[in-house]
């Protein structure tokens, strides 16, 4: 077993100060030509094609305070029936919970060969880029603290990327929540009205815009560029796009799953739709082009709030419409999670707080993409938030 530890900062060129950099640049001129002038870094080794036989896979992991999941994720690791080479690269974002120094231990007594890099920035994408740049494999699988692994996991993303020759590879993943109200955002996740999966059914494999963490050959970071450090949210949609247009495949594979843990208070959820709602106008804006007419939704929802909420002191017709809306919105929402409760088997008692998430979905993504809208018609370019990896 060995065990390395490395500086992410120097090791791919990105510093704070770059960050600062790329961000002003940002704002003064256009999107899209200044993130791939920062991304398209080469991967600094001779990858293999698409059709070559898969070695050695490289998982790699972001990392910041992960106390409650470091267990998990090396037990799932370890219990992979994966039976070729395996190297784990971590990159931790200053971890103050203990989560670092579990980690190591936890590899340390499995004898599972560990990287571990610092990640300063404490963004998905930078510790995911640092990660890369690392990586030595002929299959790189990124993993998410938060997920569970079945023991199939990286067997099944070999066999998609070996099979279908595709660039990236993924499935689906089941919300599964250990508090109640964990349980209910999970409800929320695998209704139609709120979820993600749903409209990934089906047995067979099948050509996907996006997939669900990825399983990446080398060749499409070669291709496409790395993640986009500029992002906060939506790196992985993005990066599927430019895969896409860099001429490569993504493949969904339904036999690939994992299980997710939600956000664990409404703050939390509210804040995370918030900054996809945000971050998915930029990502639009940068490729000028719409990514997915039904990620638009949300924000039609807000306008029209906001519209009738201003006439409606001087209209009757707008008082009614938005009594209408909000009456409409709420008996929809019910009968979305009453059924998503009984699908999951979950109890009753759940309902109405799987009701509450619906909005809070929705008004935080539609909000955040007003915001966005608003902000990149006035040319300010994205504003200043949290990019810790919660």
């Amino acid at each position: 077993m060995s065990m390395t530890t490395a500086t992410s900062g120097h090791a791919f060129g990105v510093t704070r100060r770059n960050c600062r950099a790329w961000a002003a640049t940002i704002r003064d001129n256009d999107i899209m030509r200044t993130t791939e002038k920062h991304l398209k870094h080469p991967v600094p080794r001779a990858h293999a094609e698409v059709h070559d036989p898969i070695h050695l896979v490289t998982v790699i992991v972001p990392m910041v305070d992960e106390i409650d999941h470091v267990d998990h994720l090396i037990d799932d690791i370890c219990s992979q029936d994966y039976t070729g080479e395996l190297a784990v690269i971590v990159a931790d974002g200053g971890s103050t919970d203990g989560s670092r120094q579990r980690l190591e231990l936890l590899a340390r007594d499995r004898g599972l060969p560990l990287t571990l890099l610092e990640n300063p920035d404490r963004i998905v994408a930078t510790g995911l880029n640092a990660c890369i740049h690392q990586a030595t494999g002929d299959l790189i699988v990124r993993l998410d603290c938060h997920s569970r692994y079945p023991a199939d996991y990286l067997r099944r993303c070999v066999e998609a990327a070996t099979e279908t020759g595709a660039w990236n590879v993924g499935g689906v993943y089941e919300p599964v929540g250990r508090t109640r109200f964990e349980r209910a955002v999970a409800c929320a996740l695998a209704s139609p009205f709120g979820g993600v999966n749903w409209t990934r059914s089906g047995d067979s494999r099948r050509e996907a815009d996006t997939v669900y963490l990825g399983a990446f050959r080398p060749l499409a970071f070669e291709r496409a560029g790395l993640y986009d450090e500029t992002l906060v949210r939506n790196q992985d949609d993005e990066l599927n796009l430019r895969i896409r247009l860099a001429g490569g495949q993504i493949v969904h594979d339904p036999a690939i799953s994992s299980t997710y843990t939600p956000r664990g208070s409404m703050q939390r959820v509210w804040t995370q739709y918030q900054e996809y709602g945000y971050w998915k106008v930029v990502v639009m804006r940068k490729h000028r082009r719409l990514t997915g007419a039904r990620s638009l939704a949300p924000a039609a929802l807000v306008i029209q709030i906001a519209v009738m909420l201003g006439l409606a002191p001087l209209s009757v017709r707008a008082r009614r419409l938005l009594g209408v809306t909000a009456a409409g919105y709420s008996i929809t929402a019910a009968v979305f999670a009453t059924r998503a409760v009984t699908a999951k088997r979950e109890d009753a008692v759940l309902v109405p707080t799987v009701a509450a998430v619906f909005p809070t979905f929705h008004l935080g993504y539609g909000l955040g993409m007003v915001a966005s809208g608003i902000q990149a018609i006035a040319r300010r370019g994205p504003f200043k938030v949290d990019g810790s990896m919660h």
